[in-house]
């Protein structure tokens, strides 16, 4: 039984088959660390998501290129994950020659844009629109950083725009036809787990294509991971069984269209502080499955009836 609209599952009915994510990092920065909104990031970064990226500069690839995002799928069967950093934050003359070289490798059934909110203009959403006209065979994704709707948590992570930003980005892809995919974090501090249901529930209400669910990692190279280390009385770390009992809440409280594509996160073994479980990422999702199985929740099931959690 399918309890959630897995990626996965949207991928079959789509596209008929599976595609695999190839990270590319496109050489950006973030607001959040050149000065514009900040210098030192969102308290939780370690370098932009970037790990297994292959360095893209607008060249042909092949699938020797390709060794980390599951070599020799074949052509038609990657997406072109632009991941590391702010990808809308550059020229808009820069992101067009990125995103048409992509679009026209034939590697590519289409890209997926990380960016955040703040980092568009009308001349970036223009582009887009351009770009989605001239690839009708291909599609085009933004994914977004949100974390969080509670402004009392953002910032204190950094995040370094408000709500009624993401909003309004969100609105302007909608406009275009553009769907987006929003990161959310849970473990988030000092959220409760109503504090985390609700920001799910506002995605279901403002009509986001994807989710990303994703469980906060203390790392070693970040401002959180060295306040972790030097107070760590002053986190409450979640167990497994609790980011279980959360994520399937979570999934519970969306509405039945949005796709999940992630359930949860990898973090660096190296880097890793806590929560160490989080290594065995195939015994969290089966955990999470099995939540779901005996608990028979299914995707929306909360969101039909608010009152039933």
């Amino acid at each position: 039984m399918e309890y959630y609209r897995s990626f996965a599952a949207y991928c079959k009915e789509t596209f008929g088959r599976k595609l695999y994510r190839a990270a590319l990092d496109a050489g950006m920065t973030c607001p959040n660390r050149d000065g514009t909104c900040g210098e030192r990031g969102c308290i939780f970064c370690a370098g932009g998501s970037g790990d297994f990226a292959v360095q893209y500069n607008g060249q042909r690839l092949c699938e020797d290129d390709l060794s980390f995002n599951h070599h020799k799928a074949g052509n038609g069967n990657y997406i072109g994950y632009f991941q590391a950093y702010t990808n809308t934050y550059a020229p808009a003359d820069k992101l067009e020659h990125l995103f048409e070289a992509a679009l026209s490798d034939p590697l590519f059934a289409g890209i997926s844009i990380a960016t955040r909110p703040d980092c568009f203009s009308e001349e970036i959403y223009a582009l887009l629109q351009a770009l989605k006209e001239r690839h009708p065979d291909k599609f085009i994704w933004i994914e977004l950083g949100l974390q969080t709707i509670h402004e009392k948590t953002a910032a204190y992570i950094r995040r370094g725009y408000p709500l009624s930003v993401f909003e309004e980005c969100i609105r302007n892809l909608h406009a275009l036809g553009i769907p987006a995919i929003v990161h959310v974090i849970i473990g988030l501090p000092e959220e409760s787990e109503e504090d985390v249901v609700a920001t799910v529930r506002y995605l279901s209400r403002i009509g986001i294509a994807g989710i990303k669910l994703q469980l906060l990692h203390y790392l070693r190279d970040t401002d959180l991971g060295r306040e972790y280390m030097a107070h760590p009385e002053r986190f409450h770390v979640l167990t497994m069984e609790e980011y279980v009992h959360l994520t399937a809440l979570c999934i519970g409280s969306l509405a039945e269209d949005i796709v999940i594509h992630r359930l949860t996160g990898d973090g660096n073994r190296e880097e890793l502080l806590a929560p160490l479980w989080s290594l065995d990422k195939r015994r969290v999702i089966n955990a999470i499955q099995h939540e779901l199985k005996i608990r028979q929740i299914t995707q929306g099931i909360f969101w039909q009836d608010k009152n039933n959690i």
